[in-house]
């Protein structure tokens, strides 16, 4: 199901005191659709909770199903130890989309899309979704990889524990085209504009200990960067 069809059926998110835009909110959104985008085109999320008095702020991968986020790793993690306490969890996921450069260095910017998400997370328990978290995961990094590798085992799955984070209380914030400068500033002959960014994929790097008889990845052959949103040419 694509996000357009899957969020027909589903409201916008309300905005809430935390998620509420206080400082341009022009640049806030709080599409479902919109939020869904972002974060399907993303890799690494960012977690932040606060243990014992200290915050903290951990990079990891994550898969979404529908209205859920999640995240995975070791039994062991203080992260996932923590949060699975029913803590307050803010998660945000960013793209990097282009460098604004002004005619002023105060207007210089970012061109760029992100997420924020608030909530509780529960430990998955059942064997069954977890498995589908698990391989939520491994298809959002590379679509077409769950049915070409090992499935987990029961060990494997004993030994991951499994955060599931409802998709209730969310909101982009983007932010597309030229710089704005001051109106004077126009007239200075400096160079100004965007330079895009965006993520590239390298050529293959097969393992070492490849087995003779393994084919080619075919969900490598069909990977395709180019098919994540990407705008940078919008007024913003």
């Amino acid at each position: 199901m694509s996000v357009t069809e899957e969020t027909k059926a589903a409201e916008d998110f309300n905005p809430t005191d935390r998620t509420t835009l206080r400082r341009l909110p022009k640049r806030g959104s709080f599409e479902r659709q919109t939020v869904y985008e972002i974060l399907d085109e993303g890799f690494v999320c960012h977690v932040g909770f606060v243990a014992g008095g200290q915050p903290f702020v951990i990079p990891t991968a994550y898969g979404r199903v529908g209205d859920t986020l999640y995240i995975h790793g070791s039994r062991a993690s203080r992260m996932l130890k923590t949060l699975s306490e029913g803590v307050d969890v803010c998660v945000t996921v960013t793209h990097v989309d282009g460098l604004v450069l002004a005619r002023s260095a105060f207007h210089h910017s970012i061109n760029y899309r992100s997420v924020v998400i608030f909530g509780r997370a529960r430990v998955v328990e059942s064997d069954e979704e977890k498995t589908r978290a698990l391989e939520a995961f491994t298809e959002h990094v590379v679509p077409g990889r769950w049915r070409e590798v090992r499935p987990p085992n029961a060990q494997e799955l004993n030994a991951t524990l499994v955060l599931s984070l409802p998709l209730a209380e969310a909101s982009a914030k983007v932010r597309t085209g030229p710089p704005i400068d001051e109106e004077e500033d126009y007239a200075l002959p400096v160079w100004a504009g965007v330079l895009p960014l965006g993520i590239c994929a390298g050529d293959v790097v097969p393992d070492p200990r490849l087995h003779t008889q393994a084919e080619p990845s075919a969900a490598l052959e069909h990977f395709d960067l180019s098919s994540r949103h990407s705008n940078d040419s919008a007024e913003g």
